[in-house]
């Protein structure tokens, strides 16, 4: 399983319209194979931080959501208005939470 975990940060003004674009390419996200989660969220409305997180089959799923044409589109609305940093993990051994 591949895991990815992270912030971006829009101008807090940009805050609803950058979850809005989410939400718009997030059926689409959730639909494509591999993808067994796909989540973003307000981390801090003032500083418009959003946590980023995704859980992918594979490598070679995340890669075909990554190369998608909604994913490109958002990318390409957000260029230059996003910063942040967003990293990619490989899990094993996934378990419940221990009691």
């Amino acid at each position: 399983m591949i895991i990815v975990l992270g912030q971006v940060t829009v101008a807090p003004t940009d805050t609803q319209t950058f979850l809005e674009d989410i939400a718009g390419i997030d059926p689409s996200v959730r639909a494509d194979s591999g993808c067994m989660s796909y989540s973003v969220s307000v981390s801090d409305q003032a500083e418009g931080r959003m946590l980023v997180v995704e859980r992918w089959l594979d490598e070679a799923s995340l890669k075909a959501h990554l190369r998608s044409a909604a994913v490109a589109a958002s990318g390409d609305r957000w260029s230059g208005r996003m910063s942040g940093a967003v990293r990619v993990y490989d899990a094993a051994n996934e378990r419940p939470l221990p009691h």
